[in-house]
């Protein structure tokens, strides 16, 4: 963690001291720029007093060389480094605005006809200031929600060796270790608890408000918090490995990350770089072709420059993302790509993976029914759990775990093998046994016992043994009360749900009929999964697929969208777009509102912004001059700071609430 932890406290430190830099030039201009507004003859005619000595143009002059290069210097620096990158943005628009101003009156002070404007120069260096330290600040706290999460870890933990508990920095702890939770403490890694049980509340990673009940051989996440109970804690993972620096790299990873939408307002601030330019340079040409002169001219092609600066359009979308990402985290969605989370508006169709999304993918044995007499329940158990001691299917666990239940011991089966999404094959004593899906039999043209009813939403496996019958077990795998809310949300805003499962079709049929699914697509095997997903594709819908397991990821990469689930396997969250922490389907509704919601602030910060320069420069630049009206520089950049503070303050009122899934 610290490692990881360190880059990323510099990363936020430096951006606080550019903060105080913004800061502290900002009070020295506007100190000065007071006897500047004092001595400036225009200011004196509208306040109706006059103050004048001789050589006060020198000590106007001074003092506006003082707020150009002092005041002035970031943005000139800024301009210097854009035009070396060929890259002309913001700063070059600022740079050039205020350089036009200062040459532009020193040489007025030094002879040449016409007025200064030293004052509008020196009040919109300042409100440029001013607007750039709200800005950082703005940002600063988008991603303080990250530095919350790196700091929801305690700095010290409590080991035990031996008989002895030593308190140890958090740096020192290892994989392997015993630690110590004390009631209402944080956890301070991932692991296993190895003794004790307590709530948890793990709220801050997961969304999930509930406090949940761990007891032993239960997977702690480093950064929740200990309910009334004491726990022994197994480390797990230490540092980089844990939980919580993967999701800090990763919602790090996807704040840095540009998508398309952002792409977009970088082209737009170029652009407006190059309308500023060739509109100021047209200004200035058309106010001397009409004969005015050129002090006129110039202190409109100036306002012109100061206008277009588009800071709010820099601003419309980085914004969004961070308080985007950051909010995201917190609710327990991770998002690795962008794109795909603001495309998430798009989707018509979500496929489900069945087994661990929408049910809890743990089954129990509820039936052992026998087909043929010489063996009874607990042989056909015997066998069926000697085959399925290695399984890694949540069918063959349950069976395995069923049989420990019933404490049999099963007997050792040799040369098992799996059956390809069928089951698998091995011998015992001397038996060939099989233990089955349905599909299997209807392929060996085996007769189906006829007892082994059509019931919903069970799935069997039938056991074989030296090619017969023998029997059949009868398992069942509970709907998860949240895909009911999760599958009608998404329905009642005209998405599509399809499920996608490799069991038999009655089971799956039952399941999607409970859950009033679109559609489903049963007895797929693994590498099936892909194919479905196309199929739904060619037919013109934008697919979000989720699932938990390795045989997922083909199919989480085919889809537009992948999201992961939280308790799957570290193969699907690879090639995912989006993770859920929680397994919980409701999260998928909230993912796509809140992908919408995202999308739609940064339009409206996209609006905004460009809107107004279509507006203001226009203006600006003279058009209304003949009725009177015209904007000049330091109104140009009150309003556009104004606009910059708006799209800040549009960009955090992005929310979520859990209710609306």
């Amino acid at each position: 963690m610290s490692a990881n932890h360190e880059h990323h406290h510099d990363h936020s430190e430096h951006h606080r001291m550019m903060i105080r830099d913004f800061r502290k030039r900002f009070y020295v201009t506007l100190i000065l720029t007071i006897p500047v507004l004092a001595l400036s003859p225009l200011i004196q005619k509208f306040m109706g007093f006059t103050l004048g000595f001789k050589g006060d143009t020198f000590v106007v002059f001074a003092l506006a060389t003082v707020i150009f290069f002092y005041g002035g210097w970031p943005f000139l620096s800024g301009l210097v480094g854009e035009l070396k990158q060929k890259n002309p943005g913001m700063m070059t628009l600022i740079g050039l605005a205020i350089t036009v101003a200062y040459v532009y009156s020193a040489a007025v002070s030094f002879g040449l006809d016409g007025s200064p404007f030293y004052w509008e120069l020196a009040t919109l260096i300042a409100i440029m200031l001013a607007g750039h330290w709200i800005e950082m600040a703005s940002v600063l706290s988008a991603s303080s929600a990250l530095e919350k999460l790196a700091q929801l870890m305690p700095s010290e933990a409590h080991r035990k060796s031996g008989g002895d508990i030593i308190d140890v920095p958090l740096s020192e702890v290892h994989k392997g270790d015993l630690l110590v939770i004390k009631p209402g403490e944080k956890i301070p890694s991932d692991g296993l608890v190895e003794n004790g049980g307590s709530y948890i509340d793990e709220s801050m990673l997961t969304g999930e408000s509930r406090p949940v009940r761990k007891g032993e051989g239960d997977r702690l996440i480093g950064g929740s918090i200990n309910g009334d109970g004491a726990l022994e804690l197994r480390v797990e993972g230490t540092g980089e490995d844990s939980y919580l620096s993967k999701v800090i790299t990763m919602v790090r990873e996807a704040q840095a990350a540009k998508s398309k939408t952002q792409a977009l307002s970088d082209r737009a601030a170029f652009w407006l770089t190059i309308v500023a330019i060739s509109v100021g340079v047209v200004t200035l040409l058309a106010w001397l072709f009409v004969g005015k002169d050129l002090q006129f001219a110039i202190t409109r092609m100036a306002t012109v420059m100061v206008i277009t600066c588009p800071h709010a359009l820099g601003l419309a979308i980085p914004l969004v993302v961070a308080v985007s990402t950051a909010k995201s985290a917190q609710n327990g969605l991770l998002i690795r790509n962008r794109t795909a989370f603001e495309n998430a508006r798009k989707i018509t169709t979500v496929v489900f993976d069945k087994t661990g999304t929408l049910t809890k993918g743990t089954f129990e044995v509820t039936a052992i029914d026998l087909h043929d007499n010489q063996f009874d329940e607990r042989q056909l158990l015997t066998y069926a759990a000697a085959l399925e001691a290695q399984s890694e299917h949540p069918i063959g666990k349950s069976i395995v775990a069923h049989a420990k239940k019933e404490s049999i011991r099963p007997e050792l089966a040799e040369n098992v093998q799996a059956i390809k999404g069928k089951g698998v094959s091995g011998t015992i004593a001397g038996r060939a046994i099989h233990v089955v899906s349905p599909g299997y039999l209807e392929e060996q043209e085996l007769r189906r016992p006829e007892h082994a009813g059509h019931k919903g939403g069970v799935s069997r496996v039938f056991v074989i043994v030296d090619g017969s019958v023998a029997g059949s077990i009868a398992l069942s795998d509970t709907i998860r009360p949240e895909s009911y809310q999760a599958v009608k949300a998404l329905r009642k805003r005209g998405i599509k749900c399809w499920m996608l499962t490799g069991d038999n079709r009655e089971t799956a049929a039952a399941v999607a009929n409970e859950l009033g699914m679109d559609g489903f697509f049963a007895e797929v095997l693994p590498d099936q999964k892909q194919e479905r997903i196309r199929e739904l594709q060619n037919g013109g819908e934008y697919v979000a697929m989720t699932g938990d397991g390795v045989n997922d990821s083909p199919a989480l990469a085919q889809a537009e969208i992948g999201i992961a689930v939280g308790s799957g396997t570290d193969v699907a969250a690879a090639t995912a777009d989006i993770i859920l922490v929680e397994s919980n389907p409701r999260d998928i509704t909230a993912l796509i509102l809140f992908g919408r919601a995202t999308y739609r602030k940064m339009v409206q910060n996209l609006i905004w912004a460009s809107g107004y320069n279509v507006v203001t420069i226009p203006l600006a630049a003279g058009v209304l001059y003949s009725a009177g009206i015209v904007l000049s520089p330091e109104i140009g950049a009150i309003l556009m700071s104004l606009s910059t503070v708006i799209v800040a303050i549009n960009a955090r009122l992005l929310r979520i609430r859990k209710e609306d899934v």
